[in-house]
């Protein structure tokens, strides 16, 4: 075991909180889709992109906080 690699969990976390955030991420999506085309480079959906990663950053941390500490 002291050979392997170590894995690290928050993608595996990030995967199984998205499908909490899915609000979110339709959100993002919808403007997305509703901004298509600009070509002003005003409109922009950052707020609701960081609005979803917000969402599954704040369920990662539930899990992590609930992990044993080790060293």
């Amino acid at each position: 075991m002291a050979d392997e690699e170590p894995v690290d969990q928050k993608k595996y976390l990030e995967d199984g909180c998205k499908p909490k955030c899915v609000k979110q991420l339709r959100s993002y999506e919808a403007c997305v889709k509703r901004i298509q085309g600009d070509e002003s480079g005003h409109k922009h959906c950052t707020g609701q992109y960081f609005d979803y990663w917000s969402c599954v950053d704040k369920c990662v941390s539930s899990f992590i906080c609930l992990e044993p500490q080790f060293g």
